[in-house]
């Protein structure tokens, strides 16, 4: 399948005399890796754009992003808007005269945000555009079992991970990476990607590529709670892939239930093991350090896990404390 359209090449006409005035838009820890490598490369940040301070945790204390914390330890302009219309945070950022906006990991920008700055706004995406357009394209290349995925810049327009593409790097994605994992490896090649990126638009010719609508373009819509239950009818890789792509987070989690008792079982570390067996699906095996689940195809071993209202925990710690019963089972 024919990724791309056609190349377009775009004069930015970036004087000798002018430099690039960059605002950069990010919330994450993703975001942050990028937003350094700018500023090691001694690149202008006139200001920085990040979500409002949040109640998180138990104490619903006000949270500050990772960006945020980045941006004030380096001392740069910082806006937190919650409505990216209002009239005086327009004010604001036109007020910066910047000439490139950088987006990643934020959220979705009207018009008179990304067309303001004068060489356009673009952004970074955890995968090789068209594929995995979404909200969640980490989670769902593991998930769907891919052995290679990637970062992309391209230009925004007004719909989702749409816009002209400019450049991509593929990573590979190894049989044991974790969301976690692979989220680390993507934030550093992201960030690589955005300099090579900029530095195209300094030497004043950009080279995109217009993404190719297809029928089978594989999407990564947002992840709810039923999204991350376990279907223990599935084949062995299917729910293996399944647990390791929700993991650290949200964490794939699961019904068991011990006799009476119902337990809401979080799983964020699992191995498979592929051979024959009799068991009906979703049967417990354990002894004293070992949880297993028999399914299609073999059995997926609990590596680390989590009971409600407990830390994650190493199964064997888990079992210490947990009596079941041989009777118990996963649904």
């Amino acid at each position: 399948m024919a990724i791309y359209e056609s190349i377009q090449k775009i004069n930015t006409n970036l004087g000798k005399s002018e430099k690039l005035r960059i605002v950069f838009m990010g919330t994450p820890d993703f975001a942050v890796a990028t937003l350094d490598a700018l500023v090691a490369h001694a690149y202008e940040v006139v200001g920085v754009i990040t979500a409002p301070d949040r109640p998180a945790g138990r104490g619903r204390k006000l949270q500050e992003s990772a960006v945020k914390k980045y941006a004030i330890e380096k001392g740069l302009t910082l806006l937190q808007p919650t409505n990216l219309k209002n009239e005086d945070f327009l004010s604001a950022l036109e007020a910066l005269q910047a000439n490139l906006q950088i987006v990643v990991a934020f959220r979705m920008l009207p018009r008179a945000v990304w067309q303001m700055p004068k060489y356009g706004t673009f952004n970074l995406h955890a995968s090789l555009l068209p594929d995995y357009r979404g909200a969640a394209p980490i989670n769902w290349a593991i998930m769907n079992g891919e052995s290679v995925t990637g970062v992309t810049t391209f230009f925004i327009d007004d719909k989702i991970d749409t816009g002209e593409i400019i450049l991509q790097e593929k990573v590979a994605i190894a049989a044991d990476d974790t969301a976690g994992s692979l989220h680390d490896k993507l934030m550093l090649v992201g960030a690589d990607l955005v300099l090579a990126t900029v530095q195209q638009i300094e030497k004043g010719i950009v080279a995109t590529q217009k993404q190719k609508e297809a029928k089978h373009i594989r999407s990564a819509y947002k992840i709810f709670k039923e999204t991350c239950e376990i279907d223990w009818k599935q084949p062995i890789n299917t729910i293996y892939n399944h647990i390791r792509g929700l993991s650290p987070y949200p964490a794939a989690w699961t019904t068991l239930k011990n006799g009476d008792t119902i337990i809401f079982l979080k799983i964020y570390q699992a191995s498979l093991a592929a051979e024959k067996h009799n068991l009906s699906i979703g049967t417990l095996l354990f002894d004293k350090t070992e949880l297993k689940v028999a399914v299609d195809g073999g059995y997926i071993k609990l590596l680390e896990i989590q009971l409600p209202g407990k830390r994650k925990m190493k199964t064997a710690e888990v079992l210490n404390g947990l009596k079941l019963l041989k009777s118990a089972y996963v649904v």
